[in-house]
């Protein structure tokens, strides 16, 4: 694994795990460490002993949204990765690979939409999270005026995103905006024993393509498009290695040894 300077990364059991590591600042996205949290996440993408990947801080922070004190001014959109790129690595929608927020305490602005664009977000009970862009300014960003009335409704969504207030993670998972709320200590653990669980017991060109399904139907007005997407890869995967593998561990009941690779074997057809 590269090194980088904002971020902290360990692999195990084929989950990777990345703390946003600049807790002075209360794990700040600074330029730098947004172009590097990309850079990590393309590189584990091309990785087929990754199956999964968990995001938390370190600290008693997740994210106190964009760095405030940042050269060019927080807000600016100035910057570029380590290679002089003014373009992300990957976007998370377009990765095979699923991303798990451990949202382990306080997060704003950016640090609440950008875990939007990724796939489980788990969050801790008692802290506090909001969209508060309109109170510093500007408009919300990173494609949360799309997502966000998707995962918990219009309605829901305007109250949050024009008003710009904090809310705990108990409403934010009562809303639907996380997975799961929990005391602040236990977020990490149960976002790891998800990513175990999915490494372990799921095929990994199954997740990803359940992933593409996923978003290509998000926005789709026409059930029938995404029923026919659905029916063409369940007979696609189904007569590959891994549906043969998991049918065949299941009935000898022992763990699944899969045999595809999210880098090598994912099907050519358009998601």
């Amino acid at each position: 694994m590269t090194e980088y300077e904002t971020l902290r990364i360990e692999v195990a059991d084929k989950v990777a795990t990345i703390w946003l590591n600049r807790p002075e600042q209360r794990n700040a996205f600074s330029t730098q460490m947004t172009y590097q949290l990309h850079e990590a996440f393309a590189e584990l993408e091309a990785d087929d002993e990754v199956r999964a990947i968990v995001v938390t801080g370190t600290g008693p922070y997740f994210s106190a949204g964009a760095d405030l004190g940042r050269p060019g001014g927080a807000f600016s959109g100035s910057g570029a990765s380590s290679s002089g790129n003014t373009e992300y690595a990957i976007e998370p929608f377009q990765m095979r690979t699923p991303i798990i927020a451990a949202m382990n305490g306080s997060a704003a602005g950016m640090g609440v939409t950008l875990p939007t664009q990724w796939d489980v977000r788990f969050g801790a009970a008692e802290a506090k999270y909001g969209f508060v862009f309109t109170r510093r300014g500007i408009v919300p960003e990173l494609s949360s005026t799309w997502m966000v009335p998707r995962l918990i409704g219009l309605s829901k969504a305007m109250e949050l995103l024009l008003s710009g207030r904090y809310f705990s993670g108990a409403e934010a998972a009562e809303m639907g905006l996380f997975a799961r709320a929990l005391p602040a200590a236990e977020v990490l653990p149960a976002a790891l024993e998800y990513a175990r669980d999915l490494a372990a017991n799921t095929s990994p060109v199954s997740v990803g393509v359940t992933k593409a399904l996923i978003y290509k139907a998000f926005g789709e007005p026409d059930p029938v498009a995404a029923h026919d997407r659905e029916r063409y890869f369940v007979r696609l995967l189904g007569g590959q290695a891994d549906s043969k593998e998991a049918v065949k561990a299941f009935l000898e009941k022992r763990p699944p040894e899969w045999q595809l690779s999210k880098t090598k074997d994912f099907p050519a057809a358009d998601l």
